[in-house]
């Protein structure tokens, strides 16, 4: 996926990763489109905002019609409600699995066909560290990273056929708004989009942007004892 002279879609571009994905990507030449509910709200130089809101599919078509010549989407828009699945309300947990699964399926599904048109092209999927752990406070949030993940897999079989590369990208705690009240090591989000471009341009389908990603896939292997050594 060459980034200079492409056209790429962020959706939620409007602050923490996902603007400095708009950002990284227009100072590498590429045309850009960012989404947000409030198109307003986009202030990076050089980006076309577009209304996106995710969870509405008469707006992602909207969108894919408003947003034209796309042959890289990063389905970037998310939300972290930290309720969780046992005394969570449903409207959140829905609202978790909405955004994540739902709304990157809808976004995915509606510029597929842009991208068939113009090469095959990318979709980088922005994921967590949290797709293969879940935790108290975390676990809504969790299950729908869960099936953001099993969902990018999917979509990767499914459109090899029209040459487009799909890429995920794991990732622990990055410096945004959405986690500010969490006190832990955090990532800066402008490193973390330079990688992931810079992974993405070299063809890689996973990204594991930090070393929480890259010691909690190696402990995958090692079932719940590694995961959850409490539970075991």
């Amino acid at each position: 996926m060459k980034i200079d002279g492409s056209t790429a879609l962020v959706t939620g571009a409007n602050r923490g990763l996902g603007k400095r994905f708009a950002e990284q990507l227009v100072a590498r030449g590429a045309r850009v489109y960012g989404g947000a509910r409030n198109p307003d709200s986009i202030d990076v130089p050089g980006v076309v905002p577009v209304r996106l809101d995710v969870t509405d599919p008469d707006s992602v078509e909207a969108a894919a019609k408003a947003a034209t010549g796309i042959s890289l989407v990063i389905n970037n828009a998310g939300t972290f409600t930290g309720v969780s699945v046992t005394d969570g309300s449903l409207e959140d947990i829905r609202l978790e699995m909405e955004t994540h699964y739902f709304g990157t399926l809808a976004v995915s599904r509606a510029f597929a066909p842009q991208l068939a048109h113009n090469g095959g092209g990318a979709i980088l999927n922005v994921l967590s560290v949290l797709s293969w752990l879940t935790y108290p406070g975390f676990s809504a949030y969790s299950a729908a990273k869960s099936a953001q993940w099993s969902l990018t897999s999917a979509l990767r079989n499914e459109l090899a056929g029209q040459g487009t590369q799909v890429t995920a990208l794991h990732v622990g705690y990055m410096n945004t708004d959405m986690v500010s009240s969490i006190d832990a090591p955090k990532s800066d989000p402008a490193v973390i989009a330079a990688l992931s471009l810079d992974a993405l341009e070299a063809g890689a389908v996973e990204i594991l942007a930090d070393e929480g990603a890259r010691q909690t896939q190696a402990n995958l292997s090692g079932g719940v004892a590694l995961l959850y050594p409490p539970a075991a």
